[in-house]
C-alpha cells in the first residue's frame, strides 16, 4: 500500500425532498487495494458512489485525491481525473461491436470519418495490456454475461481509469466466471489500479477485497481489515442484528400439481430456439429453482407463465386451467402471483405512493372497493402492517416510491405479491441487489408460503440462494432444462456452474426420472 489515494471527509448528502442519504460520511481508498463498501440497502451506498462519480453533487463535504481538492460536477469530471464506474446494468450498445463501443464518445476519425480500423487496434491494445481477452469484432449482444463485463472494464480503462467503481460485479456470473473475475482483478491490482467492489455477497469480500467500509443509515460505521472481521460481524454491523444465513425448511408431503409446462418451446428472430420442448412441473408446497447464465431461455419461460406470450407452442396448465389463451388478469385470477426481475420497469409505478403500489393487484375487487369509491382507510391500514412486517424504510405509506431504495422497492413489490395468499408464485431474481438483511426476510417468507401450500418458481443467479431455498433444482441452457436435481442440496456450486456453462449435462433419462409428472 502507498498511503491514502483518495478522501471523501464529512459528506452530506440531502435531497430537496428532505430525505438524507449520507450523513458526514468519511470514506478512504489507499493505491493498490481493493476496497469493500458494504451496507443495507438505503444505507447510502449508492448515493456516496455517485457522489464520487459526479453523478450527484454533495450537500455538504469535501474530496480529495492525492491531497488535492476535487470537485466533480459530472460524470465525465470523474473520468477525467481517472475514475471509472462499472453499473450493474451494463452501459452497451448490444446491436454495435466490442470496438465500437470502447471507443463510444471518443471514436477515432481520418477526417471526418470514424476510424473502425483504429478502434479495432485499440481495443487489441487494452486487452493485451490487462490481459482481458475480448474479441473486437463481436456484436456485444452476441456476447456472455462475463465478456460483457470485461468489455465495460476495458472501456473504463481505455479512458484512464485508475480508480475502477464496480457496483455488484458478480450478481449475474456463474462460479467459474466469479473467479476468472477475481484473477482480472487481482491483476488490476498488481498494476497498481484500485477498486472500489460493492456487493452483498460477503464470501466474496473476504475472499478478494483488502479492507471493507460499513455503512447503515447514511453513516459510516467503520472501516475494517477483510481478514480481521467475520461474515457474522459485517452483517450484525450492517443491519443492526444477528443474520440468518442457512435456512431450516420443514420436510412435508408436497400437494397436487399447481403449474404443468409440457413440450413448450419458442422461436427467436433470427429462428434460434429460445426455448426448447421444455417440461417441468410445480406441486403444492415446493419451491423449484431455475438456475442459469442470463438468456438461456429463463425470461421467456416466465413470461410464458405469467401471459406475457402469445400462443407458443406447447402447453401451460395452472391448477389444471390451460392458460395459453388468458390474459394477465385471468391468470392471476387463479392465483398466480408475480415477482419481476425489473423492480423499475415492470414492479412498480416509480411516480405512485407506496400504498397505490401495494393496492395495485387488489383494488378491483369488491373488498377494497364499493361501486365507483375505493375503501382508502382499508387500503392504509394494509399498507402500515407490510410497511411494518417488511420493515420498509418508509416515511409512511403516502411515501413515494421512486423516492425508496432499491431495496425497499424490492420489499414493496414483495410484500404486495405475497400478500394475496397466492397459490403459484414466480419469483424472478427477488433478491437482486438487496442486503442481507433485506434478503433474508425475503427467504423466510418464501419459505412461510411454502408452508401454507403455496407452489413457487425461483429463478436466481444467487447460487447459494437457489441451492439453500430450492425442493427440486432445474438448469437451463440454450432454452432448454440441460440437468434436473430433486435433491440440490447435495450439489455444489461449481457443479452447478458447470451445468450452467453448458460444460455438463444429463440425458433425457436423467432429466425425465428426476421430473413427477
Amino acid at each position: 500500500m502507498m498511503g491514502a489515494l483518495l478522501e471523501m471527509r464529512g459528506v452530506m448528502k440531502v435531497y430537496p425532498n428532505g430525505v438524507v442519504a449520507n450523513r458526514n460520511v468519511n470514506f478512504s481508498l489507499n493505491e493498490g487495494e481493493i476496497h469493500a463498501l458494504a451496507g443495507e440497502n438505503g444505507a447510502g451506498k449508492s448515493t456516496l458512489m455517485k457522489i464520487l462519480f459526479g453523478m450527484e453533487e454533495p450537500s455538504e463535504g469535501e474530496m480529495f485525491l492525492r491531497g488535492k481538492a476535487i470537485r466533480l460536477g459530472s460524470p465525465q469530471d470523474a473520468i477525467d481525473i481517472g475514475i471509472g464506474m462499472v453499473h450493474q446494468h451494463f452501459m452497451l450498445i448490444p446491436s454495435f461491436t466490442v470496438a465500437e463501443n470502447m471507443v463510444l464518445g471518443m471514436e477515432p476519425r481520418t477526417g471526418v470519418s470514424f476510424n473502425y480500423n483504429e478502434a479495432v487496434r485499440i481495443t487489441k491494445e487494452y486487452s493485451a495490456k490487462y490481459n482481458l481477452a475480448v474479441d473486437p469484432e463481436l456484436k456485444v449482444r452476441d456476447l456472455s454475461v462475463g465478456m460483457k463485463q470485461k468489455v465495460e472494464i476495458l472501456k473504463a480503462l481505455v479512458r484512464g481509469a485508475k480508480i475502477l467503481i464496480l457496483d455488484e460485479p458478480t450478481a449475474v456470473l456463474t462460479p467459474q466466471e466469479t473467479i476468472e473475475l477475481f484473477q482480472e482483478l487481482k491483476q488490476l491490482k498488481e498494476a497498481g489500479h484500485t477498486i472500489v467492489f460493492i456487493s452483498h455477497k460477503l464470501k466474496e469480500v473476504k475472499a478478494i477485497c483488502d479492507r471493507i467500509t460499513i455503512m447503515r443509515g447514511g453513516r459510516t460505521e467503520g472501516v475494517f481489515g477483510v481478514q480481521d472481521i467475520t461474515e457474522q460481524e459485517i452483517s450484525r454491523l450492517m443491519v443492526g442484528r444477528d443474520v440468518v444465513l442457512k435456512y431450516e425448511k420443514e420436510r412435508h408431503e408436497y400437494g397436487e400439481p399447481v403449474l404443468a409446462v409440457k413440450n413448450l418451446s419458442l422461436k427467436g428472430e433470427h429462428g434460434n430456439d429460445l426455448l426448447k420442448s421444455v417440461q417441468l412441473s410445480i406441486r403444492q408446497g415446493e419451491i423449484l429453482g431455475i438456475a442459469g447464465v442470463e438468456g438461456n431461455g429463463q425470461s421467456e419461460l416466465v413470461q410464458a407463465i405469467t401471459g406475457q406470450l402469445k400462443s407458443p407452442p406447447g402447453a401451460v396448465h395452472v391448477g389444471g386451467a390451460d392458460i395459453g389463451q388468458f390474459n394477465i388478469g385471468a391468470i392471476r385470477s387463479l392465483g398466480v402471483s408475480y415477482i419481476p426481475e425489473d423492480r423499475m420497469r415492470q414492479g412498480t409505478a416509480k411516480d405512485a405512493s407506496i400504498v397505490d403500489n401495494l393496492v395495485s393487484t387488489i383494488f378491483k375487487k369488491k373488498d377494497w372497493s364499493s361501486g365507483m369509491f375505493m375503501k382508502r382507510k382499508k387500503m392504509l391500514r394494509l399498507a402500515e402492517s407490510l410497511i411494518d412486517s417488511f420493515r420498509i424504510k418508509a416515511s409512511g405509506p403516502a411515501q413515494e416510491i421512486g423516492m425508496l431504495s432499491g431495496g425497499n422497492m424490492q420489499k414493496v413489490v414483495v410484500a404486495r405479491e405475497s400478500s394475496t395468499e397466492p397459490r403459484l408464485l414466480i419469483a424472478e431474481q427477488p433478491t437482486r441487489g438487496v442486503d442481507v438483511g433485506a434478503a433474508q426476510l425475503i427467504h423466510q417468507k418464501l419459505i412461510d408460503l411454502r408452508a401454507e401450500k403455496c407452489a413457487i418458481l425461483l429463478i436466481s443467479a444467487d447460487l447459494n440462494e437457489i441451492l439453500e431455498l430450492s425442493d427440486s433444482l432445474a438448469v437451463m441452457y440454450g432454452g432448454e432444462i440441460v440437468g434436473y436435481f430433486d435433491r440440490p442440496s447435495e450439489l455444489t456450486e461449481e457443479e452447478l456452474g458447470l451445468f450452467m456453462l453448458g460444460i455438463k449435462r444429463q440425458d433425457e433419462e436423467e432429466i425425465r426420472g428426476a421430473q413427477h409428472f
